[in-house]
């Protein structure tokens, strides 16, 4: 299980050198290519008004990505909606909370954040209960987001802002890697789209995220690096223990 090419499922970073993938490449003289397995699509503004949505009768939004803060703020302009002071944001992250300020004063809003997952969030989300939810989000999304804010008794509504679909990966060569990492079960759909006679054999799979996890295995495939875990909390320091597993179990250190 020697991993010497690697194939990621997302953009390559835009200082390479030195991000975490490339200390990684460095350290362990790994071949890093990155290509996106999926892409987004907007959903009109048209197609939501036909569904009757108002962004006016929200007073708070729920975002769980950049995706979403983008979509929300493109549906408002083209809805020639100007997005009050008073809105309220809750985001799945600070990194996400600071996303918004691309389009908002952070100091001049009122934003609330999770440490990194749905549940988190939902700590800070009860607390505000008087307020009306909007959830932009992709046809792809857990199914547990809306589970939680249902069984919290949350006044909210889902606006499905834009699509996930498959990338063409036309020219990808899968058999030439050694690892191919996913980070999100729409990857996983479009690998099974786009070769849909493919095999697994020796090809190691690493997945970030309990869904991105759950759906390797449930298509089937067998999923050898997951991420995060206590030890590894992110992708590339998963993907590290690993090779540094690897190499222990043959007797070899870096």
């Amino acid at each position: 299980m020697k991993i010497k090419k690697v194939l990621v499922s997302q953009p390559k970073p835009a200082d390479f050198e030195k991000s975490p993938y490339g200390e990684l490449a460095k350290k362990y003289s790994l071949q890093i290519d990155f290509f996106k397995f999926i892409k987004i699509e907007d959903v009109p503004a048209r197609e939501l008004r036909q569904e009757r949505m108002n962004l006016g009768d929200y007073t708070a939004v729920i975002l769980t990505s950049r995706n979403a803060v983008d979509h929300y703020f493109r549906i408002a302009k083209e809805m020639r909606f100007e997005v009050p002071e008073t809105m309220k944001y809750f985001c799945i992250s600070d990194s996400t909370a600071f996303y918004l300020q691309k389009y908002v004063q952070f100091r001049k809003r009122k934003i609330f954040y999770g440490k990194q997952s749905f549940q988190d969030l939902m700590d800070v989300v009860r607390k505000h209960k008087e307020e009306k939810f909007l959830l932009p989000c992709s046809d792809i999304h857990k199914d547990t987001m809306v589970d939680l804010l249902e069984e919290n008794a949350i006044n909210f509504q889902k606006a499905i802002m834009y699509r996930t679909v498959a990338a063409d990966l036309n020219g990808i060569k899968l058999e030439d890697y050694d690892l191919v990492v996913f980070f999100s079960p729409a990857g996983i759909k479009s690998l099974q789209q786009n070769y849909p006679k493919f095999k697994q054999g020796d090809l190691l799979f690493g997945a970030f995220g309990q869904s991105t996890c759950e759906a390797v295995t449930e298509a089937g495939f067998q999923l050898h690096i997951p991420a995060p875990t206590k030890n590894s909390p992110s992708m590339t320091m998963a993907i590290e223990e690993f090779i540094v597993n690897e190499l222990k179990k043959n007797g070899k250190k870096k």
